[in-house]
């Protein structure tokens, strides 16, 4: 089922756009996972490619690119999943649990995997904090009734909205669901949808 985006944020087409001296980036974590996990070569071509096009044409031009500490949460789960998604395919299924507590070379395997992403990240990126504390967490259930995003991304806009950061670059089209940012995207789904709404826009 194609998914309905509402879309209410202002969408830019990476593919097209260029990236001035004066923009502040905040980096999704599916765009991280791409660009730094050397086992992510499964996905479309606009993801292995785009994005990290982008990126590095953005550091070229001095913008200033951030990254969430919640990233490394997600980053973490989706390694640790391929990582045992690849290694079923010479043993046959595993259980998550199984594959984490008994077999301790792939878990020195994931875990080096980590790391080594997360090195990059930091290196490429400046965080944007978020203390997840009750005004926090009141503003992401505000937030939730409105904007149809998951639960780290509550937070990861709320560490935007915190610094006031309005740009993300993202293949995540929950993101154009919320008022007032700007995603920067080659998601082919979103930017038909943002240009039927008229939300696509031409820097």
């Amino acid at each position: 089922m194609a998914i309905n985006f509402s879309i209410q944020a202002n969408v830019v087409d990476i593919t097209v756009d260029v990236p001035k001296a004066l923009d502040v980036f905040l980096v999704d974590t599916n765009v991280w996972y791409w660009m730094t996990y050397s086992n992510a070569s499964s996905f479309v071509p606009s993801q292995l490619s785009d994005y990290p096009g982008y990126i590095n044409k953005a550091l070229g031009q001095n913008s200033k690119i951030h990254h969430s500490g919640l990233s490394l949460a997600e980053l973490s789960h989706l390694i640790e999943k391929t990582e045992r998604e690849i290694y079923e395919r010479t043993v046959g299924n595993i259980k998550t649990k199984e594959y984490r507590h008994n077999i301790s070379t792939e878990r020195s395997r994931v875990t080096s995997e980590i790391k080594s992403v997360w090195g990059q990240v930091t290196s490429l990126a400046d965080p944007l904090t978020v203390s997840i504390d009750a005004l926090t967490a009141s503003a992401a259930l505000t937030r939730i009734q409105s904007e149809k995003v998951d639960g780290y991304d509550l937070f990861i806009l709320e560490s935007m909205k915190n610094h006031g950061v309005v740009q993300v670059i993202t293949d995540d089209g929950d993101f154009s669901t919320v008022p007032g940012i700007h995603v920067f995207t080659a998601n082919r789904n979103v930017i038909s949808a943002a240009r039927l709404q008229g939300k696509l826009i031409v820097r």
